[in-house]
């Protein structure tokens, strides 16, 4: 065993013990740091880049693009976006949290152009290396897996890994920028409750999205129909069987197939490198400007709507589901006990999953 594969167990440990002792994404994290150990272990044969054993086949579902779109496909049998209908205009803090990719995308391109020169071994990064790490921004994990997968696969462990990461940071790394973005007076802001949505527009909302998704970002097609079949399997009432199917067996076996198959891509030479310590780093950044642009239209909206919207649900603009929504309840609870936002968040929370699988089609037809 080298030096190198010690310290990637010794990494695989600290993760396992996040997510049985702290609880941080066990879901995903304990497969994925389980994978990462066992691919690190010598002569185990046990790492996807194994031709012909267990992981190498397992991770031809990330490979040929059919575990994300899957996912998808659960997530939307999950999915209410009847905060979205009701409320269209909290779409534009969805797009707002899209900030996070392109500043990410440029920080990528400027730093890693400003460093080749410094950092012996280090070349940069090109520009489909920039988007996928870019797209860390969309936190949304299965997004940045497709992207990654088409755009920079020599990348794909440190994204994969980031972006969960960061996922399951969201309780410790958004508030502070919400209290730095808001004012007392804002915080307690109460907002009525959303008014309710009749069956015809939730059935009619997926095959229309679709529809415009399929005809106007077609490479965007396989993450936003899936999850709008979900979605209209969900709406339908009439395959209850088959919705809870896909929110709970086929869900928890995708997550664990995705976690297992990333975590042994995670190989001490591929991971252990100046590389990825930057990744790691610009893909706090995209978090932390995601985070920063759906604030900043949520202060927006409160100023045209003269004080009618709460921009606490800014933070809501990262596809961080449902996660972000929740810490907009908490902290709007914190300042106001009678304020609920929890529904209103969720509006730009799946409007920013919506807009950052569009993105995604967008750069892979870009830069592919």
């Amino acid at each position: 065993m080298t030096i190198q594969q010690a310290v990637m167990i010794a990494v695989s440990f600290v993760l396992m013990y996040l997510a049985i002792a702290r609880k941080y994404e066990p879901l995903l994290l304990l497969p994925l740091a389980f994978g990462m150990f066992i691919a690190n272990l010598p002569i185990s044969g046990l790492s996807v880049y194994d031709e012909g054993g267990l992981l190498y086949y397992l991770y031809q579902g990330i490979s040929l693009g059919i575990y994300p779109p899957l996912i998808f496909l659960c997530i939307g049998a999950m999915t209410d976006f009847s905060p979205l209908i009701a409320s269209p205009k909290s779409a534009l803090v969805g797009l707002g949290g899209q900030l996070g990719i392109l500043v990410a995308l440029g920080g990528a391109l400027l730093v890693g152009g400003g460093l080749e020169n410094i950092v012996p071994g280090f070349d940069g990064f090109s520009l489909q290396e920039a988007a996928a790490i870019g797209i860390i921004g969309s936190s949304d994990g299965p997004t940045s897996i497709y992207v990654a997968e088409r755009l920079a696969p020599e990348l794909l462990p440190t994204i994969a890994i980031a972006a969960y990461s960061y996922m399951a940071l969201v309780p410790l790394i958004q508030p502070p920028i919400m209290r730095a973005l808001t004012t007392q007076k804002e915080r307690v802001i109460e907002m009525p409750v959303p008014h309710k949505v009749s069956k015809r527009k939730k059935i009619l909302f997926p095959i229309i999205i679709t529809l415009i998704t399929l005809l106007l970002v077609p490479t965007a097609g396989p993450l936003v129909a899936m999850l709008m079949l979900g979605n209209l399997i969900r709406e339908s009432g009439v395959t209850d069987r088959l919705a809870h199917a896909l929110q709970n067996d086929m869900l928890s076996i995708l997550t664990m197939l995705i976690g297992i198959s990333i975590g042994a891509t995670a190989t001490a030479e591929r991971m252990l490198n100046f590389e990825t310590i930057l990744i790691i780093l610009l893909g706090l950044v995209a978090f932390a400007f995601g985070t920063v642009g759906g604030m900043l239209i949520a202060k927006l909206l409160n100023n045209i709507t003269g004080g009618k919207v709460n921009p606490l649900i800014g933070n809501s603009g990262v596809s961080a589901m449902p996660m972000a929504a929740r810490v907009s309840q908490k902290m709007a609870q914190e300042y106001n006990p009678n304020n609920h936002l929890l529904m209103h968040a969720m509006g730009p929370i799946v409007s920013s999953t919506i807009g950052s699988a569009i993105l995604a089609g967008i750069l892979i037809a870009l830069c592919g």
